[in-house]
């Protein structure tokens, strides 16, 4: 290609006349003798060099801007036009529609070397034999309009296809039914003059948006997605008859795509492309599809990439593609199978982004058109294809008519026998035109001197063996005809949309979507990567990071290279910035940790000294999104205040503290209790509530709280099939704890998980819905071997395995989980007339396991079977609550915390729980935090086991509580 373009070139420069510089005031100068010595340019000869053949000529220099102009404009012009762009009438660049109409000059319907084709081909196109074969192999391998035998390489594995003169192709009967017609087809000379070629190839079909185009021009580019088969014929057929349609992109690869911004395949849009990854168990998941663009060794050397990394966390890949895409990973036995899914889509090839780009060739330049105006425009041109091929035939039946009828009349009436003593050809033809003139009034047109011609040429035998009624019965056809042809031209769009709708009965069978459509999650990368890194920090320096050089400092925890750090100082400034090697924030860092964008069930519990000075300050927020290295303030920003105390609660946790003042007169209480769990959580920016003007000498942990957010909302979104906390999809309701779902599928089995918002559920998911042991499912199926329908009732055993409720030899009918329901049973055949019956449910068979067979219904034909489950009591109406923002909270809200709290203190008063059920080491604090026996700003923090002083409570009138 680019030698092509460098002969090009060179041939355009070496043709190129070069132009006479001109003067200043525009004229050209004088040359030969008259030229005068005060021309400095002509005077002193140029310097040789390099590029004089490009920047200079005799007598002048020639200037670069020229050249471009001239050269560089008419070689991108010729690219575009006549290289990577395809065509809007018939969707094919040159070289395709080249090779299509070699192919067909040579066609007999079998098969010819790609060698030979490729040498067919190169009479029309003035290029290469290799940019001939790469396109005709890319035209094979899409399956439309070619029929291959051989080894043409494989799309799946990209796999390149053997040498020419081992494979083998010819047209298909797709290309030979709409491709080709010379009637309608606009011919011009090709490149040497020697032969004839289609301007454009009269394709009655929206071909480009079936196999997609791309392609790379000078300064511009064309990328056109590949679409379904018979939605583009369906959607042709709207267009037709006025109604509105949709087109999206359908990928020969499968996959999944989300195409929630195609923008119509014009600039500016995006399809995300996955690929299809299922579980085969625990351990393993298999890749079946894969997205457009990508091969499997292309996805295989992405995932090895990304554990080479540490992105992502797996044993062993295999590639097992053949006829079939088929990638096994084994992931590594201490990460979830759930979380590698994500991170396949998050750091590998399983997913990717196609900006498409529509830019056709229509009227000699290019224009960027939608996919769906360049469907109308397929349409309307197939539509003016068929109305000429109906007027081409009409002409033609016209022909036939008034040439049947001519002999006819010659025959019938012995006109033949004028012929007899003419001593000429002139005279014969005036013979019989004479002869004919009776009978003109009956043709529909002129009789002209080559029909006369033809009549006289006439075989005698034929004469002879002429039979009337036979060229009747072909006349009286050859009218039928041309009433049904003139119908079908003035009724061209009904005409259209039956031709479109015989091809897709035709041809469109096995041609179903490959790809699915559906909504993307949005899947965030510090979230699904692995821990790759250990974050450690100098407290007093103010250094913390991953590197090398970091290791001998304090350590916090396992991190990822892509995380975010939350880091806190004394003073009670923060920042949040991407973890590196080594970096700095200030001196004397209080608290460094993992920071969560957009968590807002992570609470901060900080106390705080307002200023040198100040009272003491309390408060409870929750950081979310924030700019990434902007420095904020947890305190009031007043200068010199002190961060005292500070906590991160991954779930709402809310610690009681005992605090020591210092001694002072009329100070009743010097020890006193600090519950966060009563504080409302407000906004980072809320400067919290007064918790004392007296000094503190000594803060200590007296009880580690439990969350006070309550349980958790889920929802259910049956587009992406994931869970989320956002308010998408079906509300499964409130979980916490040990809190189970159970998962039901078209397979006709269920299994139990928990619910994590980072697991997949299968494709074949039919229902999510909450775990409760004691639930009884009542199910009816229908036992193919015994020909019988039964029911049975049982409760879902908790298992981590997946269950299969209902053998393979049966089919599920309907199921119901509501006490006090029935199941009506209709029937047809012999028993059509016999009435209805209804079952007790509850009664009819009693609960066993979900392996158990059940009972059989009834014995007579069953034409349906339907369950009647008892109405719901109403539901009560909620109350009204008032609206929250981040730094309010509402009285029932508060309420409602101190409930849980109360709870959780009556239950278990002297217990320490962890998050997560983690119990501490002793004389240690959470990750990120300063150790036990720490002074900060005069106070010392200690954590004590809660003994004693439990009823202690601060007094308000003491603390100025407000």
């Amino acid at each position: 290609m680019s030698e092509e373009k460098d002969n090009i070139g060179r041939e355009e420069i070496r043709n190129e006349e070069a132009p006479m510089p001109e003067t200043g005031d525009g004229a050209m100068p004088e040359t030969g003798d008259e030229a005068t010595p005060e021309t400095p340019v002509a005077a002193v000869p140029a310097k040789a060099g390099k590029f004089d053949r490009l920047t200079q000529e005799e007598g002048g220099v020639r200037k670069l801007t020229g050249m471009y102009k001239n050269w560089f404009l008419d070689y991108a012009s010729y690219v575009i036009l006549e290289r990577a762009v395809p065509h809007v009438e018939d969707g094919l660049k040159p070289v395709q529609r080249r090779i299509l109409h070699a192919m067909k000059v040579v066609d007999d319907g079998r098969y010819n070397k790609v060698a030979n084709l490729v040498g067919q081909t190169m009479q029309y196109h003035p290029h290469g034999d290799a940019s001939i074969k790469d396109a005709l192999v890319q035209l094979g391998q899409k399956d439309l309009l070619i029929d291959c035998q051989g080894n043409w390489g494989n799309i799946l594995t990209g796999d390149e296809a053997a040498a020419g003169r081992y494979i083998e192709a010819r047209l298909s009967k797709f290309a030979l039914d709409v491709v080709f017609n010379k009637k309608t087809t606009e011919w011009m000379l090709s490149y040497d003059g020697r032969k004839e070629e289609p301007v454009t190839l009269p394709i009655k079909f929206p071909l480009l948006l079936a196999q997609g185009s791309d392609g790379i021009a000078v300064g511009l580019a064309s990328k056109i997605l590949p679409h379904n088969f018979v939605e583009l014929i369906n959607a042709a057929i709207a267009h037709l008859e006025g109604r509105d349609f949709q087109l999206y992109p359908d990928f020969p690869t499968g996959g999944m795509a989300d195409v929630s911004r195609y923008n119509d395949g014009l600039r500016g849009g995006t399809v995300k492309v996955r690929a299809k990854i299922s579980k085969i168990d625990k351990r393993t998941l298999a890749i079946t599809e894969i997205p457009y663009t990508t091969t499997t060794e292309s996805i295989k050397d992405s995932i090895i990439k990304a554990n080479d990394k540490g992105k992502i966390k797996i044993r062993k890949v295999d590639d097992n593609t053949a006829d079939k895409v088929e990638i096994v990973i084994q992931v590594s036995p201490d990460e979830s199978s759930d979380k590698t899914i994500d991170a396949l889509y998050a750091f590998t090839d399983c997913e990717v982004s196609i900006a498409p780009n529509s830019c056709v060739i229509c009227d000699e330049k290019p224009h960027f058109l939608g996919v769906s105006e360049i469907l109308r425009r397929s349409a309307e041109h197939t539509k003016s294809l068929l109305g000429l091929e109906l007027k081409i035939r009409l002409g033609e039946l016209n022909e036939a008519w008034h040439a049947a009828s001519l002999e006819r009349i010659f025959i019938e009436n012995k006109l033949y026998q004028l012929i007899e003593g003419c001593k000429s050809r002139e005279e014969a033809y005036a013979a019989v035109d004479n002869g004919l003139a009776p009978f003109k009034m009956q043709l529909r047109r002129e009789v002209t001197l080559e029909d006369v011609q033809k009549l006289t040429e006439l075989k005698f035998i034929r004469i002879s063996r002429y039979d009337s009624e036979k060229a009747d019965n072909e006349i009286r056809q050859i009218e039928e005809d041309l009433k049904a042809t003139q119908y079908n031209l003035d009724h061209l769009t009904e005409y259209t949309v039956a031709y479109y709708e015989r091809i897709r009965d035709k041809y469109g069978k096995g041609r179903e979507r490959r790809t699915e459509l559906r909504e993307f999650d949005s899947i965030e990368a510090t979230k699904v990567a692995v821990t790759n890194a250990k974050l450690y920090v100098d407290r007093a320096e103010g250094f913390f990071g991953i590197g090398k050089s970091m290791k001998d400092a304090e350590f916090v925890c396992d991190c990822s290279d892509i995380d975010d750090v939350i880091v806190f100082t004394k003073d009670g400034r923060y920042v949040i910035t991407k973890v590196s090697d080594k970096a700095f924030f200030d001196k004397n860092i209080y608290y460094i940790g993992v920071f969560k964008r957009n968590d807002d069930r992570t609470i901060y519990n900080v106390l705080y000294r307002d200023g040198k000075n100040g009272a003491i300050m309390m408060k409870r927020c929750a950081i979310k999104g924030i700019t990434r290295d902007k420095e904020y303030d947890i305190t009031k920003g007043t200068a010199k205040s002190e961060v005292l105390y500070m906590s991160v609660n991954p779930n709402g946790e809310a610690e009681v503290l005992k605090v020591y003042f210092k001694p002072r007169p009329r100070l009743k209480k010097v020890i006193v209790d600090l519950d966060f769990s009563t504080l409302a959580i407000k906004g980072r920016q809320s400067q919290g509530n007064l918790f004392s003007r007296y000094g503190i000498h000594k803060i200590v942990l007296k009880e580690r709280g439990s969350s006070t957010l309550g349980a958790q909302d889920i929802w259910f979104d049956e587009d992406v099939r994931r869970l989320n906390a956002d308010g998408r999809g079906r509300l499964l309701g409130e979980f916490k704890g040990d809190d189970r779902l159970i998962v039901w599928t078209s397979k006709n089995q269920y299994y139990i998980t928990g619910y994590d918002l980072m697991q997949h559920f299968p494709d074949e998911t039919v229902l999510v819905a909450r775990y409760e042991s004691n639930r009884v499912y009542s199910l009816c199926y229908y036992d193919r071997g015994q020909k019988y329908y039964y029911m049975k009732r049982f409760t879902a055993e908790m298992s981590d395995k997946i269950q299969d409720f209902l053998d393979t030899d049966a089919d599920f009918i309907c199921m119901t989980d509501r006490a006090g329901a029935q199941l009506e049973i209709t029937y047809k055949g012999a028993h059509a007339s016999r009435p209805a019956d209804l079952i007790d449910v509850d009664e009819f068979v009693g609960v066993k396991s979900h392996r158990a067979k059940g009972k059989r219904l009834t014995t007579y034909d069953v034409n349906q079977l339907r369950m009647i489950e008892p109405e719901l009591p109403p539901e009560p109406e909620p109350l009204e609550d008032e609206d929250l923002d981040d730094d309010q909270l509402t009285a029932a809200s508060d309420d409602a915390a101190q409930r849980s709290v109360n709870e959780v203190k009556t239950s278990a008063k002297s217990a320490l729980k962890e998050p997560l059920g983690a119990k501490p080491a002793p004389g240690k604090t959470s990750a990120g935090q300063p150790s036990v026996g720490t002074i900060v700003g005069g106070v010392e923090f200690e954590v004590e086991r809660p003994a004693g002083d439990a009823g202690e409570m601060i007094d308000p009138e003491q603390l100025n509580l407000f």
